[in-house]
């Protein structure tokens, strides 16, 4: 085998959690620093945003990947730091991708089965690993911020909504009447781009000026042992192929707030695909805080290869 000195070379561990795919560089990261997660996430926005397009963009991904780097945490009670990013930006918090994270850590026998927790540039994240791919997550403190919001959106009318935190910022919108299922993903894509562009133009945001990125559809099961069904358009216009750990967490607080959820209840969560989170709630200093459980699995180890005379070497989006 030939190898260039001067090409880059990043090794990465695949997974998928609910059919949402999950790509964990392990080696050949770019230098995020010592600081706090919340700092090594805006080097990675600043610095190195073409490593990030790199490692998830086309040619080597796709606009469903997210990507996720580990680095050392701060706190010496985690067994490791992360960073998310997509196929558009750094992501605040991800939890299928945390999931993903868990499954790999164990693959590298860097965790084992138990209660382990992992550092976040939104806090900190606890996580069991129950073995066999299963895993629940204690997700970030999570809460509705606002409800009932009435938009007059151009080419779909009346949509209603709420906005809530659970780890990303979503507006969950319920009463749009599409069937929330894989055959109409154009629909689901084309109407849910919508409600975000107006968001925007309204200048419709979460606390401190934070930009809506996620909408969430909300709708009925289609299984009778599942309580909800949801469609989640992500920041860069791809949709979550899981119930979205974050968007699950938001729908939990919204579920608490209006008091449809009692502590400790489970919620059967399904995706636009059929994969299934179960969630629940516990209050903890007057805070929402969300467990998920699901299953996440291995699908490759591979060696990224960044040769400098590629023209694509930090990849392409549509």
């Amino acid at each position: 085998m030939i190898v260039s000195e001067s090409e880059q070379r990043i090794r990465v561990i695949d997974s998928h959690t609910g059919g949402e795919p999950t790509r964990v560089v392990i080696e050949g990261g770019p230098d995020l620093g010592t600081g706090p997660l919340a700092e090594r996430r805006a080097i990675l926005r600043d610095q190195f945003d073409w490593f990030r397009s790199a490692v998830v963009n086309e040619p080597r991904g796709s606009d469903a990947i997210v990507g996720a780097i580990l680095t050392p945490p701060t706190d010496p009670a985690c067994c490791a730091g992360v960073v998310f990013f997509s196929n558009v930006s750094v992501l605040n918090m991800c939890g299928h991708g945390t999931m993903g994270v868990a499954v790999t850590l164990a693959r590298l026998g860097r965790v084992g089965v138990g209660s382990h927790r992992l550092e976040t540039p939104v806090g900190i994240v606890g996580f069991t690993y129950h073995g066999e791919g299963r895993v629940t997550i204690e997700n970030v403190p999570s809460y509705r911020l606002r409800s009932v919001i009435d938009l007059d959106v151009p080419g779909i009318g009346r949509v209603s909504g709420d906005i809530a935190w659970g780890g990303n910022w979503f507006f969950l919108v319920s009463g749009h009447e599409l069937e929330l299922a894989v055959g109409n993903l154009d629909q689901l894509t084309k109407y849910s781009w919508h409600v975000r562009r107006e968001l925007e133009r309204r200048g419709i945001t979460g606390d401190d000026g934070s930009a809506i990125d996620h909408i969430e559809l909300v709708g009925p099961a289609r299984d009778p042992n599942n309580h909800g069904r949801n469609f989640v358009l992500c920041p860069g216009g791809a949709y979550d192929r899981s119930p979205c750990g974050t968007g699950t967490s938001a729908k939990l607080a919204c579920l608490y707030a209006e008091g449809k959820l009692r502590e400790g209840e489970v919620w059967r969560q399904e995706s636009v695909i059929g994969s299934i989170f179960e969630g629940s709630v516990s209050i903890v200093g007057g805070k929402i805080i969300p467990r998920l459980t699901g299953s996440a699995f291995i699908t490759a180890e591979a060696m990224l290869i960044l040769d400098p005379t590629d023209p694509f070497r930090t990849g392409f989006t549509r």
